[in-house]
């Protein structure tokens, strides 16, 4: 069992797919009791998901992943890059993030709103490990006009993919767990679990 430290409920059932077939029993920190509210206060992917993995492994006492994701858009110079979920304010929500990313890109033609997802993936074997597993994956895409899709989270409603012609929301989950950001991260992960041991 490992602990997986998120209060992302989507990225656990994301996660527990991806590892479904590895063996490995993913946990969210919030099942087991784990406050899942510490300030990510890094500058970059890495350091927020080392934070995280951290103060999960100290708390649970055995081996942690935790991840930093977030949207980079290149007409807004990277943002909302590591503040994503924190977008349009400290406690706002999916919603309100979506709403401040369309309200930013408003006059930008949709060719030019090319983004990109980003997912870190951290995996300690303890709180004192000087030797973490790092993981990363991306995928490329555009910003929507507008949000279509029920499924996924965040911005998936607007993360269009031109070469499927629909958002990641519109992707059944089986289609999302083969290209997405967190898919990938998880794969890279894997690949170096299969490796440590």
């Amino acid at each position: 069992m490992v602990v997986f430290y998120t209060g992302n409920e989507g990225k656990v059932k994301e996660l527990r797919l991806l590892f479904s077939q590895s063996g490995i029993d993913i946990v969210s920190a919030n099942a087991i009791g784990i406050d899942t509210g510490i300030p990510e206060t890094g500058l970059t992917f890495v350091e927020n998901a080392l934070i995280k993995a951290r103060h999960g492994a100290l708390q649970a006492q055995q081996g942690c992943i935790a991840d930093d994701s977030g949207l980079l858009v290149d007409k807004l110079s990277g943002q909302p890059g590591v503040k994503s979920a924190r977008f349009s304010g400290e406690n706002a929500t999916h919603t309100e993030n979506l709403s401040h990313l369309l309200n930013c890109l408003v006059d930008v033609e949709t060719a030019k709103r090319i983004a990109t997802f980003i997912c870190c993936l951290v995996y300690l074997r303890h709180a004192d490990d000087p030797c973490p597993l790092i993981a990363f994956g991306s995928l490329s895409g555009l910003i929507a006009k507008k949000p279509t899709g029920t499924g996924g989270f965040g911005y998936d409603p607007v993360f269009y993919l031109p070469k499927h012609n629909k958002t990641l929301a519109e992707l059944s989950a089986a289609e999302k767990n083969r290209i997405s950001h967190r898919a990938m991260a998880s794969q890279e992960l894997l690949r170096q679990f299969c490796c440590a041991e």
